[in-house]
Formats: structure tokens, C-alpha cells, sequence
């Protein structure tokens, strides 16, 4: 397998089980795992895969005492060839498999996602995976509360770990779950891990039949051919191979323990079996044969956990059978990063606002390729409530190739789709990339945008407060830094916050536009040598004054007419303009004129967050109102800030504490929502 420059790192992992997990081979309270982290040596070229190697002691065919130092020579020897070949490998299943997730991770972070391995209806939130649960054996009335709970959850496929405890007592433990549980409510699997001998396990499959039994798990210890070939022949429920796989490697080698044995399932590891390219081999011959099969993990963590399920949903999309990939849920600290979230025995990719999201895309997407030749998009809401307005695709798309031109956007940059699809931001977004062949990176809208991303997209939009919140976390931080072009709109932007956009060492920039011309129109460079006040507006577009100062614009491929704005501005002879504020956003106040914006950038020091709104009031018509959060009341320490920074007719009449801010969806602030919320305030006290 070839790839662009990289090196390798190991990373040695202990796990902690959330209780004693009790199997034929012993009691597991911790288990260890190695990362296999693969990042570019090319500094013009960003990527992180991940990768995890999972052997379980006096099981996995490529485990010794040496495991560790035997890594990391193999990655040594990988990261000087600057290649793999998996099939030098092949005796080495757990360390195949976690070279195979690195590199199709670092693929996938190179498409913007390093946790994407194998796309798949499952990856795209559309479908999800069946899993069974798991119930170790222990004492009748635990185990009746952890059988309870599963189906409580909305399984309907268990496994049962045998071969722990006296057998006669897991036999009384499973008569009584079945007089409580009947096979319509749940089917029952049952794993041995080769627990019994051949003499006795005859016996043991005919008492374990008469509880409807789907199957059993390696009844006997590997290895023994003939007497499992047995087994299998005259089995009175279903015997599922594990273990027996184990070591077996040799494609002539599996199809011979195929055609010798004949099992009803076999069940592929890809940590134990072959890795991914093991596993498929095995896949085949059992089809080849009628054998069933499904895949389970070997004690994975999330990372091995989420690259298996990836896998196995791409490779078997149509299996119909529980999976055994619920063991992540084990362990009391996890990989923090993986994108799987489980909903009863329903496996998903994504969370349920993630998946929500993708299909927004996935709907605007197929409005967009529609007949029809206009789309329903949200005004945004920042000075009233949201509205819907008709605009044409043809318009959206000469927008979308104004700002692709500007930005110097090329085909391929993988672009952040981070905000709500309702409104005209994210819309001309995805257009962008239809448009500019982007690769989307579509994350549920939040504050912390670059919050599960582990590489920064080259192309984001956000709004102000997206960029805050993200400046406060060092990994956010670090992506937002990283990121090759950064828009920010939506919002005014603190001069606090364009000094610190100020030291990035990419473009970034400010726009400004509305719904009504589909996005901006003009951009504002806020860091580097071209840094302005002014907007200039893109190619095309032609700014005035109307006679109350407000800003006009023309834009004929964008807009059918004249947009008449309610910005207060100034323009240049040569067509940039600054914006003052919002007509809408006067308070008059003993008879002057006070606009917020100007206020608010006046107080933009102050140590808590705020806006500036506005009450009736007897004696001065409107009276100047500062909504704030903070944990206690701080009205007189706020009071003395305003007398120090703003001139006496200006500063506010009422301080009022709140829980939150009122802003849009789009993060702007909720002009007619704070002035509601500071009079019912006042109406309260």
C-alpha cells in the first residue's frame, strides 16, 4: 500500500473493564492495546490516521511476551519503505489490522474526516448496524437485571459467555432467564470459548438445545479438526467457529478447515482472523460453501471498534444477523474521538444530531438537482422573525463562482458545513462546493465546530461566536489556526476578537450579506498586510447610499433588483464601504440618537458577556438597557465600567442579569427578543 510521506508512531494503551469480565480463559479486569498513529512528513500537507492493535494474550496468533518491541520494528520497516505490503503481514493479524485502519484513516483524513474508513450507507447515517448484547455469567439476579436492561434498551439478540462457572450452575442460570425470557422475546447465543471436551460437550449441546438455543461459540479448544468435524455433523443447535480460525492464515489452509469441519457460522475477528484482508478471504470461502457467518471484536477500543463496524457494513451491507460489535461499551475510559453511538441493539454512525444533519444535506441536495428553478430559503431572524423568500439556483450558482474566484478555492479543498440548513449561509455552502468540487465536511451546527475534527479543512464559514468559543479550546484553537481560509459573517466581530484573528497566519475574512443576496457580497480582509475597515465588494456588485444613508445594492447576476439594506454606511470614491450600524438599531434617548453598535463596540472590554437593548421609558422615551450573564449580580461594577467609557447620555439605565443572551440560530443577536426579555424583567421586579 502506497501513500504520500509519513512516519509512524506507537502508542501503548491500558483499558479498564467496567466490571470483571469472566470467560473460559480467565477473569479480565484491564486489557492492552497499541495505537498505531501515521501523520505527514510533508509540512504542505496535513493527515493523522489512527489505527489500534488488539491481541489478546494465549489467543492471538501474533501475540508473545515481545509484542511491543515486534510493533514497532514492523512500523520502523513500514515507515522506511514508505509503503506495506499486507501480505507480508498475513501471520501478524493484529498488527495487519491496525496498519490497515492508519492508512485508510489517514484517506480519510485527507477527505476531511480521519474516523471515515469506509464509506457506506452506514457512514452516512442512513442505516445502521444490528448488534447483540452481551450478559456475562454471574449471579442469577445480576444477570436477570443486565437481561432486563437489554431488552428495556430494544435488543433482541443476546450473548451469554459460558464456561466461566460450574456449567450445572450456568444451566440453572439459563433455564431460569428462559422461563423469564421466551425465544420471541429474545434470542439467545451462547460463546464457550472452547470451555468443554470433546467427550462431554455432546452432552452439553443436547442440554443446551431445549432452551432454543441460535448457537454456540467454539464449544471445544481449537485444533481439534476431526473430533469438532464431528460436533458439527450431529449437533443438535447450530456451532459457531472462533477461536478454531485463530492462526489459520493460509487461504488453501482455510478452505481446507472449511471442507473438513462444515460448521453452521463461522465468526470472523478481524484482530484475530486476517485483519481486514483476512477476514474478507474467510468471508468468501463460507459463501462459497453456505456457511453463515458475522462479525464480532475482540475487545476492542472505540478505535478498533468503529473501523470493524465501518468495515463490516461496506463489506456485508445486507446481512440480516446481530452483529458482536458491542464491546466498546466495556471499558471505564474510551477513545473519546469515535463517531459511533448506539440506540438499544441499533448501532449508528454519528450521533442522532449528526445523522439529522447529514440528512438535511441530503435533502437540500436532492432539491437542488429538482426541476424546479428556485429553493425556499429563512432570513436569518436578527431583526425579526425568520421569514421565507423564494431564490433562484441559477443566482446561487454565479454567487457560489464569485466567492470561489475570490477566495482562490480550488477543486478538491475539503470545506466545513457547520451551520444551521435553513438559512442561506449553509445553503451557498454546499453550492460552493457543488459548484468548486469541495469536499464537504458536514458537522452538526454548535459553537465548537472543529470539536471532532482532528484536521483543519481548508475552507471554513462560521459565525463570530462559532470562532470565539473555538479560540478557547487549545485543539480548536490549533484547527482554526490551521485552517487555509477562514469567512466569518453573521455577526459584528469584537475588536478584541479581530486582534486575535489578526496573528493567524492564513486569509481571514469578514463579510457581508444577507438572505436577500444570497450570502455576502463583499469581503473585508481582517489579518495580513491587505487588513482594512472596508469591504470591498466582489465582481460585479456596485454599492450607494440611499437618502437615509443606508447602504444599496446592485448586483444583477446575483439579485433580480436593487437591494435596499437597513446599514447605516460610508463609501469610498473608489466603492468600499464601512458599516455604521442598523437604522433599526437607534435608540433615542432624551432626544439623541444612540446606536448599539457603536455602544457595544464602546463596551466590548467589559468582563461579562452582554448586549445593549433598550426599554420604553416615561421620561426619557427609550432608556438605554445592558442584558449581561454572570453567576451573581454585578450591576454596580458594570455601572462604574460604562461611566468610565461612555459619555453620560449614553450610558445605561438598567443592568439585567440573565441566563443567556438572545441570539438567532445564526449566533447574531435576537434584537427584538432582548428588548421583549429586559421588559418582562422589568415588569417582574
Amino acid at each position: 500500500m502506497h501513500f504520500l510521506p509519513f512516519r509512524l508512531r506507537v502508542v501503548p494503551r491500558t483499558l479498564r473493564f467496567k466490571q470483571p469480565a469472566g470467560t473460559s480463559r480467565g477473569v479480565y479486569t484491564e486489557r492492552r492495546v497499541w495505537y498505531i498513529v501515521l501523520t505527514s512528513t510533508d509540512p504542505q500537507i496535513h493527515f493523522t490516521g489512527l489505527g489500534e492493535c488488539a491481541p489478546l494474550p494465549d489467543l492471538s496468533c501474533d501475540y508473545s511476551a515481545g509484542y511491543e518491541a515486534e510493533l514497532r520494528r514492523v512500523c520502523s520497516a513500514v515507515e522506511e519503505a514508505q509503503e506495506f505490503d499486507p501480505e507480508r503481514l498475513r501471520h501478524r493479524p493484529s498488527m495487519l489490522l491496525g496498519l490497515q485502519m492508519a492508512f485508510r484513516s489517514a484517506a480519510g483524513s485527507l477527505q476531511g474526516d480521519y474516523r471515515l474508513l469506509y464509506p457506506s450507507p452506514f457512514t452516512r447515517g442512513e442505516r445502521p448496524l444490528r448488534i447483540n448484547g452481551l450478559v456475562w455469567m454471574g449471579r442469577y439476579e445480576e444477570m436477570l437485571e443486565r437481561m432486563e436492561q437489554k431488552l428495556a434498551a430494544g435488543f433482541h439478540c443476546v450473548k451469554l459467555k459460558i464456561g466461566a462457572i460450574d456449567f450445572e450452575e450456568e444451566i440453572s442460570l439459563i433455564r431460569r432467564l428462559r422461563q423469564r425470557f421466551d425465544a420471541g422475546q429474545i434470542e439467545l447465543r451462547v460463546d464457550a470459548n472452547g470451555g468443554f471436551s470433546p467427550q462431554e460437550a455432546p452432552r452439553v449441546l443436547e442440554r443446551l438445545a431445549v432452551f432454543d438455543i441460535h448457537s454456540i461459540e467454539q464449544p471445544i479448544r481449537q485444533g481439534q479438526w476431526e473430533e469438532m468435524a464431528r460436533l458439527c455433523a450431529a449437533t443438535p443447535l447450530p456451532i459457531a467457529l472462533d477461536e478454531e480460525l485463530i492462526g489459520v492464515n493460509d487461504p488453501t489452509e482455510k478452505a481446507a478447515l472449511l471442507d473438513t469441519i462444515r460448521p453452521q457460522y463461522i465468526i470472523l475477528k478481524p484482530s484475530l482472523h486476517g485483519a481486514f484482508t483476512g477476514a474478507a478471504e474467510w468471508m468468501q470461502l463460507a459463501r462459497e460453501r453456505g456457511i453463515g457467518y458475522w462479525t464480532t471484536s475482540a475487545l476492542e477500543s472505540n478505535v478498533g471498534l468503529n473501523a470493524i463496524a465501518q468495515w463490516c457494513a461496506a463489506i456485508d451491507p445486507d446481512s440480516t444477523l446481530p452483529q458482536g460489535l458491542g464491546t466498546g461499551q466495556l471499558f471505564v475510559e474510551n477513545y473519546e474521538g469515535a463517531a459511533l453511538s448506539l440506540e438499544g441493539e441499533a448501532l449508528w454512525y454519528g450521533t442522532p444530531q449528526q445523522r439529522a444533519y447529514r440528512r438535511e444535506w441530503s435533502d437540500f441536495q436532492e432539491k437542488w438537482i429538482s426541476p424546479e428553478p428556485t429553493l425556499s430559503v429563512h432570513t436569518s431572524g436578527s431583526t425579526g422573525a425568520p421569514r421565507p423568500i423564494e431564490v433562484e439556483k441559477v443566482k446561487m450558482w454565479a454567487s457560489a463562482e464569485a466567492t470561489l474566484a475570490a477566495l482562490s478555492l480550488q477543486p478538491g479543498n475539503t470545506a466545513l458545513l457547520a451551520m444551521p440548513l435553513r438559512f442561506i449561509a449553509a445553503k451557498m455552502m454546499v453550492v460552493r462546493a457543488m459548484a468548486g468540487g469541495l469536499q464537504l465536511i458536514p458537522v452538526a451546527p454548535s459553537l465548537h465546530p472543529y470539536a471532532t475534527l482532528h484536521e483543519a479543512p481548508d475552507f471554513a464559514a462560521l459565525t463570530p461566536a462559532q470562532v470565539f468559543e473555538s479560540l478557547r479550546v487549545p485543539h480548536e484553537r490549533s484547527l482554526l489556526r490551521r485552517t487555509l481560509c477562514l469567512i466569518i459573517g453573521g455577526g459584528a466581530i469584537s475588536p478584541e476578537l479581530e486582534a486575535e484573528l489578526q496573528r493567524f497566519p492564513n486569509p481571514v475574512w469578514s463579510t457581508y450579506g444577507m438572505t436577500e443576496t444570497l450570502s455576502h457580497i463583499a469581503l473585508r480582509r481582517l489579518n495580513g498586510p491587505d487588513a482594512s475597515l472596508l469591504y470591498r465588494p466582489l465582481p460585479g456588485v456596485e454599492v450607494s447610499l440611499s437618502p437615509q444613508g443606508t447602504l444599496q445594492i446592485d448586483a444583477p447576476e446575483i439579485c433580480a433588483s436593487r437591494v435596499v439594506t437597513n446599514d447605516l454606511a460610508d463609501i469610498t470614491p473608489e466603492g468600499h464601504f464601512r458599516i455604521l450600524g442598523r437604522r433599526d438599531n437607534v435608540i433615542c434617548s432624551g432626544g439623541l440618537k444612540l446606536q448599539i453598535e457603536v455602544l457595544e463596540e464602546a463596551l466590548s472590554a467589559l468582563p461579562v458577556p452582554f448586549q445593549i437593548s433598550h426599554v420604553p421609558d416615561a421620561r426619557w422615551g427609550e432608556a438605554v438597557t445592558l442584558l449581561y450573564v454572570a453567576a451573581a449580580d454585578r450591576a454596580e461594577e458594570l455601572a462604574a465600567f460604562c461611566r468610565e467609557h461612555l459619555d453620560r447620555h449614553a450610558q445605561p439605565r438598567h443592568f439585567l442579569r440573565v441566563d443567556a443572551l438572545p441570539l438567532t440560530e445564526t449566533g447574531k443577536p435576537a434584537r427584538q427578543a432582548a428588548r421583549a426579555l429586559a421588559e418582562k424583567l422589568l415588569r417582574d421586579e
